[in-house]
């Protein structure tokens, strides 16, 4: 797991978070050699994933979001100026696939088979010490039917970076965590998930359209694999993220989480590299 600081002099604006299987460090260059150091923060992490992981020949898997849109954009340009040849995206949503088509990344479509060389993705949150990523939140209901989709590509990654503003990386994050279930008996399995944190989160099911309501209203989520998705909202700090998955991972009917786990970190540092090994 690695932590990169696309950072000011004087604090950590953003950073990014990818796999290793080793420990290593080196310096982070205080600025993409693509931007200046006025760039805001966010876009020069986006450069620096592509500029640092990406080489010609790579399959890579596409994440969703502002930081994912902005490498995928730096990606199209560097393979239409020649400076990467024979990179091929495979898309995490609708929305990336969008962004890559217009930006004239080849695409092909995510199978369980796929050797993925690399990755990128925006996270939700990630917690401190842990590395363990949060994906999932709900943001636009186009997306909410992929959460399975970009973990997968995630795990299936040789290696992953998450892209993240520096306020969405804590010690004690708080909010939600999306669970997805079987549909049919989806209220015993809420009941259960509500049965775990109770007085410490409120589970509530999406709804496909504004806010329903903890039942999701007439319009439920249903994803296309027939799932529908149960956001855990926790009204206080979680203790460990790691705990939280390994709970829900015992239910019937939980189907899979929105907790990317598996990686630790090594003390971060305003303006190198360093690399953690997976548990």
């Amino acid at each position: 797991m690695v932590v990169a600081a696309a950072s000011t002099p004087f604090s950590l604006s953003s950073v990014a978070f990818t796999r290793r299987r080793d420990f290593r460090r080196f310096s982070l260059p205080r600025a993409s050699a693509s931007l200046s150091q006025e760039a805001p923060p966010l876009l020069r992490a986006a450069h620096h994933t592509v500029d640092a992981y990406v080489k010609s020949g790579m399959v890579i898997g596409l994440g969703s979001g502002e930081a994912s849109d902005m490498a995928i954009r730096y990606l199209g340009q560097q393979l239409r100026s020649g400076s990467l040849e024979d990179v091929v995206g495979v898309p995490m949503s609708a929305r990336s696939a969008s962004e890559a088509a217009k930006y004239g990344i080849p695409l092909k479509h995510f199978r369980e088979d796929f050797q993925i060389d690399f990755a990128f993705h925006d996270a939700d949150a990630v917690e401190e010490n842990t590395l363990i990523a949060v994906i999932g939140r709900r943001r636009r209901s186009q997306e909410d039917d992929y959460i399975l989709r970009q973990k997968s590509i995630v795990k299936a990654a040789d290696e992953a970076v998450f892209i993240i503003k520096e306020e969405q990386y804590k010690a004690e994050l708080e909010g939600s965590i999306p669970v997805l279930v079987q549909s049919l008996n989806w209220l015993a399995i809420a009941e259960e998930i509500d049965d775990l944190y109770l007085g410490d989160a409120e589970v509530w099911r999406r709804a496909s359209v504004g806010d329903a309501g903890p039942l999701g209203g007439d319009f439920p989520i249903v994803t296309s694999d027939g799932h529908n998705i149960l956001d855990v909202i926790f009204t206080t700090p979680i203790p460990s993220l790691a705990s939280v998955a390994k709970s829900l991972e015992t239910i019937d009917g939980v189907v899979d989480h929105g907790l990317i786990t598996k990686t630790r970190l090594v003390t971060p540092n305003y303006s190198n590299l360093l690399f953690g090994r997976n548990l």
